[in-house]
């Protein structure tokens, strides 16, 4: 081995390699270091300097709030109450746990609860997590006198609705909000909206919410190391949303959902005198419309509920029992009900419009209408009158006023069988014509369509679901049933309104209309929704003044359906203030109480007011509608409805009510309207 490896004496030495290699590793670690002092100081400085920033300023949304809604008169039903709220920073919490356990004792909350807000999903994880929502001032000034005890911790502003009338008036119209869910994100990705915003579920609320929710504005704070505010460094207000301005009448509003429970509890305590029975009447809707505008004046539906429960958030015991109660529904625009004699209008504008029949052609009402050429007994060949025996000679204006089944009964006859002459479905077209089954274009969400019995319906709804609509035949007594509002026929209460409402000036249909106009945060009118017409029908004096005339006569002849009703109820004077209408009683499944109906109209044939009301499984309409429909024409005949006020900067929306007259009949003196409880 000596011979072949040389002992390291024999070896010349090579210092130079050596330096050489030392020294270009050297260099090349030191062009590394510069490169990414380089990278770190020029090229990527303005990152770095954004990120230190961000370590020290905490960006937090101020909410805008949501505009008012007001009556017609501009008085708030709906406002903001302001409150300060602690929220709590989720990255501060996150690196120091001792805060969770500082705050719960700070707002009276567990730590556990506080850990579950911070966990909340419907908060915006990058935002402060609010753990105690209207903070009292107590709190409050002992935060800010303590702050540097809590870390992360700060007072935001934020707004809930407040309802200075009452939470009680008119809820189903106006709405409530909660927090924006999952699904309604989704749907409005492009409108900045994030898990923290609100949204309106339902009524005005929901329907306007773009106009209601405005503009959120922002905080730039400035914190140290430890989370602890140092100040405000930058601020942006928000822009509040506009303001609702209704053609709800607070005092019509109020009269009508008071009078509306009154009367639902007074029939459940009456014995239907046909039936022995007492009525159950589990819902009921009224509503008081403009013939001339489709304003809106007044919408009540029963059972209601309070939207102050709304308020901070729900219990899921009270959602619950508001579910359970069906008070959610909007029964006036939601609530599908058999119509009974109401539906005779409709018959009788189809019977002069084709000329089937004239006004003036008289009809033997005998009590009970056999279908001529009938070969099946039983049921579609014989048709009774709801009064016993029969009323005799009638023309159309007195087959209107005493609701004379028979003469109906033959109109839907003569129909079914000239199929050839005037087509297979002449009732239905003009039901349609009116509005029943085509959207009223109303604005308010969750709107029904009713629908006007008929072949091509049955058809239809058979397709959808066999089971439960398989009779798709259609027989001469079919056509009979539906010519006076019975057999599968089904309307709602909007829908009837806007039928009596479009026969009442001439033939022009328009749409429901509740918001008059939107006024921004500053008191200058946006926009003022005028009258909108969705269709027109053929309506000559020939056909809507005999009409017309049944129509008076069912309050102002003692022949009619309804004058009784109106003689015990009605304290106005009829000579000033003449009024008339259409009861209805409608059958429902067999064992059930009918529908009591009453579509009322004054003063006078060009009326002011169309008032509908439906009682569900109510008995009938002379017992329990009408006498309703009668109190509110005792209110509207000393109220009338004033103008549309829309608030400005130096006349704003105020909370005070206008003052009322008592209803006519009423001794009480001159009061003025208090905020409903």
């Amino acid at each position: 081995m000596a011979d072949i490896v040389p002992s390291p004496d024999e070896m010349p030495g090579r210092p130079d390699i050596r330096l050489l290699v030392i020294g270009g590793v050297a260099v090349i670690l030191f062009a590394v270091l510069v490169l990414r002092l380089f990278s770190l100081q020029v090229v990527n400085a303005s990152s770095f300097k954004a990120a230190e920033s961000a370590n020290k300023v905490r960006i937090e949304p101020l909410p805008a709030p949501r505009g008012l809604i007001t009556a017609r008169s501009g008085t708030i039903l709906v406002g903001n109450q302001a409150n300060q709220e602690i929220v709590l920073s989720r990255e501060v919490a996150s690196q120091n746990h001792q805060v969770i356990g500082q705050v719960a004792a700070l707002v009276g909350k567990t730590p556990k609860e506080v850990k579950a807000i911070l966990n909340d999903p419907r908060y915006d994880p990058y935002q402060p997590a609010p753990v105690l929502a209207d903070a009292p001032p107590a709190t409050i000034q002992f935060l800010e006198q303590h702050q540097s005890e809590y870390p992360g911790v700060s007072v935001q502003q934020s707004t809930t609705r407040s309802y200075p009338q009452g939470g009680t008036v008119a809820p189903n119209v106006l709405g409530y909000v909660s927090a924006i869910n999952a699904a309604e994100l989704k749907a409005n990705k492009a409108k900045h909206y994030t898990q923290a915003s609100t949204y309106g579920q339902a009524g005005l609320e929901n329907y306007y919410q773009e106009a209601l929710r405005g503009v959120d504005g922002y905080e730039a704070i400035q914190v140290n190391a430890r989370g602890e505010v140092q100040g405000v460094v930058a601020a942006k207000a928000p822009v509040a949303g506009s303001t609702l301005v209704t053609n709800i009448d607070l005092g019509l509003q109020q009269t009508l959902q008071n009078d509306l429970a009154s009367q639902v509890a007074a029939d459940r305590q009456t014995v239907d005198p046909r039936s022995g029975v007492y009525p159950p009447a589990p819902n009921a809707a009224a509503l008081v419309m403009d013939p001339h505008t489709g304003a809106i004046l007044a919408m009540a539906s029963y059972p209601s509920y309070d939207l102050n429960v709304w308020t901070g958030g729900i219990s899921q015991s009270s959602l619950d029992s508001i579910l359970k109660s069906g008070a959610l529904n909007n029964y006036a625009l939601e609530g599908l009900y058999t119509p009974g004699s109401t539906f005779k209008m409709i018959t009788a504008t189809a019977q002069l419009q084709n000329g089937i029949m004239g006004a003036d052609q008289y009809v033997d009402d005998t009590g009970t209408f056999k279908t001529p050429g009938c070969q099946v007994h039983g049921a579609g060949c014989s048709f009774h009158d709801d009064e016993n025996g029969g009323l005799g000679e009638v023309n159309l204006p007195m087959a209107l006023t005493k609701s004379s089944d028979y003469y109906f009964y033959n109109i839907g006859y003569l129909f079914a069988v000239q199929q050839s002459k005037y087509g297979t479905e002449p009732i239905q077209h003009v039901a349609g014509e009116y509005g029943i089954g085509v959207p009223s274009g109303v604005d308010l969400p969750g709107e029904s369509l009713g629908r006007v019995d008929s072949k091509t319906v049955r058809q239809q709804l058979h397709q959808i679901n066999p089971t439960a609509f398989p009779n798709t035949t259609w027989y001469v007594g079919d056509n009979i049933e539906m010519a006076f509002g019975q057999g599968g026929t089904v309307v709602t209460p909007l829908e009837m309104a806007v039928a009596y409402s479009t026969l009442l000036n001439g033939g022009t249909r328009y749409a429901p209309q509740v918001v008059a106009g939107t006024v921004s945060p500053g008191g200058r009118v946006v926009t003022k929704n005028a009258p909108r017409a969705t269709g027109h029908l053929a309506l000559t004096p020939a056909i809507t003044t005999p009409i017309i005339q049944g129509l008076e006569g069912v309050v102002q002849d003692p022949s009619g359906t309804a004058y009784t009703a109106f003689q015990q109820n009605a304290h106005f004077s009829e000579a000033s203030f003449p009024v008339g209408g259409k009861t209805g009683t409608a059958s429902n499944s067999p064992g059930q109480e009918p529908n009591s109906w009453f579509v009322g109209f004054g003063p006078g044939s060009n009326p002011s007011y169309v008032v509908v009301c439906v009682i569900d499984q109510g008995g009938y309409g002379a017992n329990a509608a009408a006498p309703f429909v009668a109190n509110i024409f005792n209110y509207l005949s000393t109220n009338p409805v004033q103008p549309v006020v829309f608030p400005t900067a130096k006349n704003p929306a105020t909370s005070t009510p206008p003052s009322t007259v008592p209803p006519a009949g009423a001794s009480a003196p001159t009061t003025t309207t208090t905020a409903a409880g």
